[in-house]
């Protein structure tokens, strides 16, 4: 059996920079709290969200039981975080990648006009081998939040001036989550090579949006024949390109992050059509109940963990 998932892992920073922990008691707290729950679901390969710091990422590896494999996009966004892999299995980097794939354009990011023609942050694939004569290519993913920010003199602010702007930037991050999507459906259409009945991936993340949301629906390409629709046994000419996700198999808490008080699955995990039969379990894994957050970041900093629980997959292998 091989174990995936995906973790945000929330400003892993080491304590006194900008976006972590104040102290080094409230540090330690959060890694060994990060690490417990690793070692605990003992997973073989996770894709991980938030790391801002490599010697961060060196101490929760040395608390996990084992030997580790880690790997890490070089494109970060400007809180400086970025996302990456944790695994038992030797991995190889396939891609790493901020590219909007042409002929996308642009996209608008504030009222001045600024545009931006990469995502926030960086996709990385890569591959591992889970079993002799089997290959599994995986991309991690961290896309543009529904939490807004809005330009003025630094600090920038989270609350706007009018309902105008508020508007205004939640199509901006919109815009934005979207375009990140259709780069993320471009990767992995490259790891796909045109049949995901031969060719095993699996596409996770944060998205910062549910299954059903226009943007997330934006990786599965053909529709249809999702897990739980009337289509979903019936083969079909778009198998070879379609990607499902696995979130209505979570049968018990399908939810990865609580938001003033609602509960919300925003991590995901996708897989291509040869995966389908090896599926097992899916579930969530968070350690202690998940705090309620809201839009200020801040009151979140120096608290220990993670304010997203991780979500896995057993593949028989």
């Amino acid at each position: 059996m091989t174990v995936i998932g995906t973790w945000n892992l929330e400003n892993l920073f080491r304590f006194g920079e900008r976006f972590g922990p104040k102290t080094k008691p409230e540090y330690e707290a959060k890694i060994k709290g990060l690490a417990k729950t690793i070692n605990r679901l003992s997973p073989d390969l996770l894709g991980i969200q938030e790391i801002g710091n490599l010697e961060a990422l060196a101490d929760l590896v040395g608390l996990l039981d084992g030997d580790w494999h880690t790997a890490h996009s070089e494109h970060a966004d400007p809180r400086g975080i970025f996302v990456g892999f944790l695994s038992r299995l030797p991995l190889t980097v396939v891609k790493d990648t901020e590219v909007l794939p042409p002929p996308l354009s642009s996209v608008q990011t504030e009222d001045n006009g600024s545009l931006s023609d990469s995502t926030g942050r960086g996709l990385l694939a890569v591959k591992v081998k889970p079993a002799a004569g089997h290959t599994l290519h995986l991309a991690v993913c961290h896309l543009k939040s529904k939490l807004l920010t809005f330009p003025a003199p630094p600090p920038q602010r989270h609350t706007p001036h009018d309902e105008g702007e508020r508007a205004r930037y939640n199509a901006y991050a919109l815009f934005r989550r979207g375009a990140e999507a259709v780069a993320l459906r471009s990767l992995a259409d490259e790891l796909l090579q045109g049949d995901g009945k031969k060719h095993d991936v699996v596409v996770m993340g944060d998205l910062n949006d549910g299954p059903t949301a226009a943007t997330t629906q934006i990786l599965y390409g053909p529709p249809g024949s999702q897990i739980g629709t009337g289509g979903f046994d019936r083969p079909d000419k778009g198998d070879k390109a379609r990607l499902w996700n696995l979130a209505p198999l979570i049968a018990k808490d399908p939810v990865s992050r609580v938001f003033e008080g609602q509960p919300e699955l925003i991590d995901h995990i996708l897989v291509s059509h040869g995966l389908l039969p090896r599926v097992q379990k899916v579930f969530t894994g968070a350690l202690e109940p998940l705090p309620d957050v809201n839009e200020d970041p801040a009151e979140r900093r120096g608290k220990p963990i993670s304010d997203h629980a991780p979500v896995l997959a057993e593949l028989k292998y």
